[in-house]
């Protein structure tokens, strides 16, 4: 680099020397214009020869770059072919070290926490159901969404690690801990697959659907959940116990696409097998839970999700992906639901900045519900035991259609200042019934709009403070519009995996 400024800076000079001889050429004397021409002419030589020396160096570089690359891939072919084979095999820690005789495997352990306050026109009750996410600031005051816990490592030369462990105040400001991931990724795959772009995931994870469902907290612009994720996934986003396959594509541009399986069951399978205590708090379209479990391979939850991006110049870059999900759901044998998505992102740098300021991002998801519910004919509420049913309940099927996203731009108009603003549609067809009576009732299925002013100041690249201003417009709300006011700080200590583009 410091060749080609001073390899810049002698072409600047040699140019406006030779403006300058060009001036004083009419005046001057034979003589003195031989002179001249001849100290043009060694000028001319040096940049010549500074040319050829940049150009060598150049060429150094890359040679040495090469034989560092071939080094590193030595060295990892070396690690592998030294481990032992075969189911059981045991084999050392790619990162490990010794301390007093003992064995010490290397971590990288973080801790990132979330704090919020904030003020509102509505009462916590209702504002619990507008701010739908576990790790959303859900009540006036203060509140902490979430401080997680991260380990993240190499485990054997065929596997790498993750866990996240996360602490928050829920709505009702109780202590609630969960793990929230804990899976491995493949390093090495038979067949020479790894190599091919291929990796396996295997562990609890969050489902690849889309841009913000698979990402932590900590790793969102705004401070809350939108409204759609929270209706289709759950106030914890959608994951679960499963395995997931990534292929990297042979193509010429980043192009990857995922397959994946995970249990329909539990808490965080809202649209699919769910629980009965989900059904309790927030049945979908109020129907009754009716699910018979899981009973064969069609009583799983299948992703498929292609993602693409590339640059399309120096200073933009864009990722756009679509993303399908298909499973049973609680509410009969027959009971299915299909959700699917379309996502991108498109941002810009320029190619001199100060410290990643300015940039621009756009970002946005639009996603849709197909929520096939099974009739039900049955007790309206569950029977006391060895009590005869009550009210008798029954239900034709019926296909449930939900819909909605949100479009959010940011920009960082000035290093450490960013501004945006995020909108947010959600609606619906086909009526909620029991608790609810009727879409608009539904708190999870009536018409939403969302309009999030957010100004963010970042002291340091381990802190973050926000500002957001929700304006709030829901049909379940008496009020109609609401206005909340949050207030929000993040911290980070030791590292963080890398953050997916």
């Amino acid at each position: 680099m410091n060749a080609f400024l001073a390899k810049r800076r002698l072409r600047g000079r040699t140019l406006a020397f030779s403006i300058c001889l060009a001036a004083s050429a009419a005046a001057a004397e034979p003589g003195e214009l031989d002179a001249l021409k001849a100290r043009l002419e060694t000028l001319a030589e040096q940049n010549r020869s500074l040319t050829r020396t940049v150009e060598q160096l150049r060429q150094e570089v890359d040679a040495a770059r090469d034989e560092a690359g071939e080094a590193r891939r030595a060295a990892a072919a070396s690690a592998v072919s030294a481990a032992p084979s075969g189911p059981g095999a045991g084999g050392e820690p790619l990162a490990q070290t010794s301390l007093g005789g003992t064995r010490l495997q290397l971590l990288d352990i973080s801790l990132d926490t979330l704090w919020a306050f904030g003020l509102s026109t509505a009462e916590d009750d209702e504002l619990a159901l507008l701010q739908g996410g576990s790790h959303d600031p859900r009540r006036r005051g203060f509140s902490l969404p979430q401080a997680e816990l991260s380990f993240s490592g190499a485990v054997d030369p065929y596997f790498t690690g993750e866990a996240h462990v996360v602490y928050f105040l829920d709505a009702e400001g109780e202590s609630r801990f969960e793990l929230e991931e804990a899976f491995v990724q493949t390093l090495q795959l038979p067949f020479g697959m790894h190599e091919r772009g291929v990796q396996l995931e295997l562990g609890t994870f969050f489902t690849e659907f889309g841009r913000l469902n698979p990402q932590h907290p900590h790793r969102w612009d705004w401070l809350d959940q939108p409204v759609v994720l929270t209706r289709f996934f759950g106030e914890d986003g959608l994951r679960g116990p499963g395995a997931r396959l990534g292929w990297l594509l042979p193509l010429p541009w980043y192009s990857e696409l995922h397959l994946g399986m995970q249990n329909a069951q539990g808490e965080t399978m809202t649209s699919f097998l769910a629980s009965e205590e989900v059904f309790e708090e927030r049945p979908v379209g109020g129907r009754p839970f009716a699910s018979a479990g899981t009973r064969d391979a069609n009583d799983f939850v299948y992703l498929a999700r292609w993602v693409n991006g590339g640059d399309l110049s120096d200073t933009w870059s864009t990722q756009v992906g679509g993303s399908f999900l298909y499973g049973p759901n609680a509410t009969g044998a027959d009971g299915r639901t299909l959700i699917y998505g379309l996502d991108g992102v498109l941002k810009w740098r320029p190619l001199v900045s100060d410290r990643g300021w300015p940039f621009v991002k756009l970002e946005g998801e639009i996603l849709y519900r197909d929520y096939r519910a099974d009739s039900f004919l049955g007790c309206a509420e569950a029977p006391a035991e060895g009590q005869a049913c009550g009210d008798v309940l029954a239900l034709g099927s019926r296909t449930l259609r939900d819909f909605g996203g949100y479009l959010q731009a940011l920009w960082g108009f000035r290093r450490p200042w960013a501004a945006g603003i995020r909108y947010e549609y959600a609606s619906g067809s086909g009526a909620s019934v029991g608790i609810y009576d009727g879409r608009s009732g539904d708190p999870y299925r009536d018409d939403r709009h969302r309009i999030a002013p957010l100004l963010v100041y970042y002291p340091s690249e381990f802190a973050r403070l926000r500002l957001q201003y929700d304006y709030d417009r829901a049909d379940f709300s008496e009020q109609g519009a609401n206005h909340t006011v949050w207030l929000g700080l993040e911290f980070g200590l030791g590292p963080h995996a890398a953050h997916s583009f």
